[in-house]
């Protein structure tokens, strides 16, 4: 099985941190929440991290059958 990392569908706001937790098998609310944190403790410095991811992932398309 072939993994990407892609933006999610199940979005908060740009489904990165979904897409994150798609690809580690982790449940997409705790990843939302250790972002938080992560972003409070550090200076906010996660906010440029999630728009380059943003910018960078692709987004998860259903494909057409």
């Amino acid at each position: 099985m072939n993994k990407r990392l892609m933006r999610s569908n199940d979005r908060v706001l740009a489904g990165v941190c979904a897409g994150i937790a798609d690809y580690l098998s982790f449940d997409p609310t705790m990843v939302r929440i250790a972002y938080a944190f992560l972003t409070f403790f550090t200076c906010f410095s996660g906010i440029p991290f999630y728009i380059v991811l943003w910018i960078v992932m692709p987004e998860k398309r259903l494909l057409d059958y």
